[in-house]
């Protein structure tokens, strides 16, 4: 039996994250991802930029690579960790808002 597609590089996106077959596999296995909201006040977002905005480790490789963490905020519309922070606050105060 072959790991889930989510752990190889057939399940991963280039641009970052998971694509719709990586999504689907760890489905398989009980997760409940959805695709990445790229736009927008939705609280979705700014929960995983606040959270990934806190991840530990690098941005880049030693070699000037992104790392898959930069990949994936890029994805979701940071530009980089701080970046992430700044824009989960802004979202979570307009949704405060809003209410």
């Amino acid at each position: 039996m072959s790991t889930p597609a989510w752990t190889r590089k057939e399940g991963k996106n280039p641009q970052g994250g998971l694509n719709a077959r990586g999504r689907a596999s760890a489905k398989a296995a009980g997760s409940n991802l959805r695709a990445p909201v790229k736009s927008g006040d939705n609280p979705r977002r700014a929960s995983f930029l606040a959270r990934m905005g806190n991840m530990p480790g690098p941005e880049r490789k030693p070699n000037g690579e992104p790392t898959r963490l930069l990949l994936s905020l890029q994805v979701w519309g940071a530009s980089s960790k701080a970046d992430a922070k700044k824009k989960a606050a802004a979202i979570s105060a307009r949704n405060k808002a809003k209410k």
